[in-house]
């Protein structure tokens, strides 16, 4: 029977870290969106710095959570990801609006897909 009880704790321990990491991923993902959304507003407005600014901003946070991104996540999401910010920082540089917006667009698509992967959900289970 103890090891009954041993047992339900861990998964319990389990499922509430699971939760816990789907719970920060998705504030996580979302502060980085936010930051890219912002990015996309000042490059249709051409300011390409302040445009280029936000996204070095939302790239370093996503660096600073390199490890703990490595850990919880599959490395082929975070090297796509990577990628992606890469390209749109060239874009940036570039000053290609139409280029940038869909490079953007696809950076923010990714960010929701990965967060989406991690939420517990019965699509998810099955």
């Amino acid at each position: 029977m103890k090891r009954l009880w041993i047992a339900c704790c861990i998964m319990a321990v389990l499922f509430l870290a699971t939760l816990g990491n789907a719970f920060y991923l998705e504030r996580f993902t979302g502060q980085l969106s936010e930051l890219l959304a912002q990015a996309e507003q000042k490059a249709e407005e051409q300011a390409w710095q302040n445009a280029a600014e936000l996204t070095q901003q939302a790239y370093d946070s996503w660096e600073a959570h390199g490890v703990y991104l490595h850990i919880t996540l599959r490395h082929a999401d975070t090297d796509e990801v990577l990628s992606s910010f890469q390209e749109v920082l060239e874009l940036i540089q570039c000053e290609e609006a139409g280029e940038y917006s869909a490079a953007n667009a696809h950076l923010m698509t990714q960010l929701s897909l990965i967060c989406e992967a991690e939420r517990p959900s019965l699509k998810n289970i099955l």
